[in-house]
């Protein structure tokens, strides 16, 4: 009776989603629809076939695991110097955006300050990091700071004298990074003075000293790893990438190889259905929906709290509903995945499956702010000779103008339809190698205990371009 339950269910949850779609699709609009070449709800058709046909192919094709035991190759070495080098202007730039948002204008789009926080910090890094591999550490101010500091520290003796780092609690995991992505997911989406230039450097220092604060406690490269929101997570993306950086060389590894070393320590699963639910509430919020759900929330909470605060605290509810949906989902397939063997518990399942998300992350990243990468980070041209905003012109492109059309509306959706189909068919790519090694001796095991996770990736495409066809920002 399970083994049926397994085999039917799976296909059912497909058909529907699949089904639901169009009906959904088209209860909404899109920006720039007029210029798309298809109807949005045959993109969803398309992407559903394609994650089916997928799942056929890896179970005809892929018999033996490839990624579980990757070899990387040494490609060339790094200088020493690139480290302190990159370290000193790392610092210089945190220092500039920090006094640029407090002594220059504040007019957030003639300040440097917002867009570099949130589009080239918050977007840019991470696409770069799963096409090039975790540069961050290179490029990480906190991490210089805290490194210049320890290097004093020996030259002086100072470090004997304050003893070791404390020992990190494996408890802990990585819940300070799910907490710091959360807190910045609401700086970002919901808070009234997000776009204050002096309130993001304010709230760029702060968390300057708090993560200055954690090294010194529990080390540098420990509380990096575990407890920096954003090192975390563009280590999550980088996972994704070909290339990785150690031993000071860069190394070459097989595609989807990274991801399948990647360690489930506390709070990993609400880290990346946090990083997936944050920008899933980045979308919905901008939608019919929540539109509609919004006003009546916030009414109720205006009872007990006064001028903004109530709409504040509507939106970090959404947030953490987006996330709970997420971990809802996830956790739907694992227990579906649980009904086709009694090898494994979920508790097991959910910790060695959780690295099929980090391509959905990164696609639901890319989908949903890829335009807002090509349009407002043309900005910096002309941010970087006027940083303050007070009418200079360092480099002579003060007076550059970003070019709206520099990527068409269809091209944009093709990449955001691409970006989401693309990350699902790699979690199910890498889910379906994870299978081959926990079911190896039973290959219809592994087959049947997939079909749940496509539900979860056929789930999750559905759910990105829903919102993609509700709002396109």
């Amino acid at each position: 009776m399970r083994r049926r339950l397994a085999r039917a269910l799976p296909a059912v949850g497909v058909t529907a989603c699949a089904l639901v779609w169009p009906a959904v699709a088209q209860a909404h609009g899109l920006v720039g629809r007029a210029y798309l070449p298809v109807p949005a709800w045959l993109f969803a058709w398309v992407a559903g076939a394609v994650l089916i046909l997928s799942f056929v192919a890896l179970g005809r094709l892929w018999s033996q695991p490839r990624l579980e035991r990757p070899s990387a190759e040494r490609w060339f070495p790094l200088p020493t110097v690139l480290e302190p080098v990159c370290g000193a202007l790392a610092i210089a730039a945190l220092a500039l955006l920090i006094v640029a948002g407090i002594r220059g204008t504040q007019l957030p789009t003639i300040n440097i300050t917002p867009t570099v926080v949130y589009v080239i910090f918050w977007v840019g890094v991470p696409v770069v990091s799963v096409l090039i591999g975790d540069f961050w550490p290179l490029v990480n101010p906190w991490r210089a700071i805290a490194r210049a500091c320890a290097w004093i520290g020996r030259r002086t003796g100072l470090n004997r004298s304050l003893g070791k780092p404390l020992h990190y609690p494996n408890r802990l995991g990585r819940w300070p990074a799910v907490v710091g992505l959360i807190g910045f997911a609401w700086l970002e989406l919901v808070y009234i003075n997000r776009d204050s230039p002096e309130v993001l450097a304010l709230l760029t220092a702060g968390y300057s000293l708090l993560q200055l604060v954690g090294m010194a406690f529990f080390g540098i490269e420990r509380w990096t790893e575990r407890g920096d929101a954003f090192s975390v997570a563009f280590n999550v993306y980088s996972r994704l990438s070909v290339l990785e950086y150690h031993d000071g060389a860069v190394w070459r590894r097989r595609p989807l190889s990274g991801l399948t070393q990647f360690e489930c320590v506390p709070g990993t699963v609400p880290l990346l259905c946090a990083m997936i639910g944050t920008t899933t509430f980045d979308g919905l919020s901008n939608g019919p929906v929540w539109r509609s759900v919004q006003p009546s929330i916030v009414r109720d909470f205006r009872h007990v709290l006064s001028g903004p605060a109530s709409l504040e605290l509507t939106g970090l509810l959404g947030i953490l509903a987006c996330i709970l949906l997420c971990m809802a989902v996830y956790w739907l397939g694992i227990r579906g995945m649980e009904t086709v063997s009694d090898e494994y518990s979920a508790g097991v399942l959910r910790r060695r499956f959780v690295h099929s998300l980090i391509p959905i992350a990164a696609g639901y990243l890319i989908a949903h702010y890829f335009s807002l990468l090509v349009t407002q980070g043309q900005a910096m041209v002309s941010l970087i000779s006027d940083p303050f905003g007070i009418g200079s012109n360092i480099f002579g492109t003060a007076h550059f103008q970003v070019d709206w059309n520099l990527v068409g509306a269809a091209v944009i959706w093709y990449v955001q339809v691409a970006a989401l189909v693309g990350g699902h068919v790699s979690g199910l790519a890498v889910a379906h190698d994870r299978a081959l090694v926990m079911y190896g001796g039973e290959a219809e095991e592994a087959a049947e205990s997939q079909r749940w996770m496509l539900v979860v990736m056929v789930t999750f495409t559905c759910f990105g371009l829903w919102l993609l066809s509700a709002v396109n920002t």
